[in-house]
C-alpha cells in the first residue's frame, strides 16, 4: 500500500541522500537471488535508519532480523568508533550472503552476526543497548520488546518496522491473520507503556520510534 501519492513519494526519494554503492549492489543481489526481496529495507528507509543512527551515535546496537544485512549496514554507519552491532536471524541459509557484505563494508570488525532463534539468543546478551531495530516475525514483536526493554540505556531508542502492515492495522482483521492482530496489539502496547515515548511514522510500511525515558 502507498501511504503517499506516488509523485510525492518519488519526490521525497529523489531529494534524499542516495545509498552507498556497495549497498546498491546488496540491494540488487537481494532482488536477484533471494526469496521475498520486499523484506529488504531499501534505499529510502535505509537512509532513514542511517540518519537516526548518526543522530544517536550509539555505542551498542541490536538488530532482530538480519535478512541479507542491508539494514544492519545502514545502522552501523552511526556507530561510535569502538561501537558494536549485534544482529540476529534464524535463517542459516542467508548467513553467508549477509556475511559477504559485512566483510566488504567499513564495519566488518564492528558487526557480530548471531544465527538462531532470537528468543533463545536475547537472554544470553549482557550488553546494554543505545539503539535497537526490531524487524523479524511480527507475532513475537511484543515478546522481543519485553525482552530488550530492560537491556536499554536511558535515552536509548527502539525502532520497530512494518507497524502499519500494508494498512491492515486499520482494517477489519481476518481471524486467521495472526500477524496483523499481533501488530495491532503491539502498537497499542507501545503507546501505553510509560517507560517510553513513541511516535509512529507512516514511512514505507510504518516505522515506530520509541525513546526510553
Amino acid at each position: 500500500m502507498k501511504f503517499l501519492p506516488e509523485k510525492i513519494d518519488q519526490y521525497a526519494v529523489n531529494h534524499s541522500q542516495r545509498e552507498p554503492e556497495f549497498l546498491q549492489q546488496l540491494n540488487r543481489e537481494t532482488w536477484q537471488k533471494v526469496l521475498n526481496p520486499r523484506m529488504l529495507s531499501g534505499g529510502y528507509q535505509g537512509r532513514i535508519l542511517s540518519m537516526i543512527s548518526k543522530l544517536i551515535q550509539p555505542k551498542t546496537i541490536l538488530e532482530i532480523g538480519t535478512y541479507t544485512g542491508y539494514s544492519a549496514l545502514c545502522l552501523a554507519e552511526g556507530l561510535q568508533k569502538k561501537g558494536m552491532l549485534f544482529t540476529i536471524d534464524k535463517n542459516e541459509e542467508l548467513e553467508d550472503f549477509a556475511k559477504k557484505y559485512f566483510k566488504q563494508s567499513p564495519y566488518t570488525s564492528q558487526i557480530k552476526q548471531l544465527v538462531g532463534n532470537a528468543l533463545n539468543i536475547l537472554p544470553t546478551l549482557n550488553e546494554k543497548f543505545d539503539l535497537v531495530f526490531i524487524d523479524a516475525d511480527k507475532t513475537n514483536y511484543s515478546i522481543y520488546f519485553n525482552m530488550i526493554i530492560g537491556k536499554m540505556n536511558s535515552g536509548g531508542v527502539i525502532l520497530s518496522d512494518n507497524v502499519l502492515w500494508s494498512g491492515k492495522v486499520v482494517e477489519e482483521i481476518d481471524p486467521n491473520d495472526k500477524d496483523t492482530k499481533a501488530l495491532v496489539e503491539y502498537n497499542k502496547m507501545l503507546n501505553a507503556d510509560d517507560r517510553i515515548e513513541t511516535i509512529l511514522l507512516p514511512i514505507r510500511d510504518g516505522l515506530s520510534i520509541s525513546r526510553v525515558k
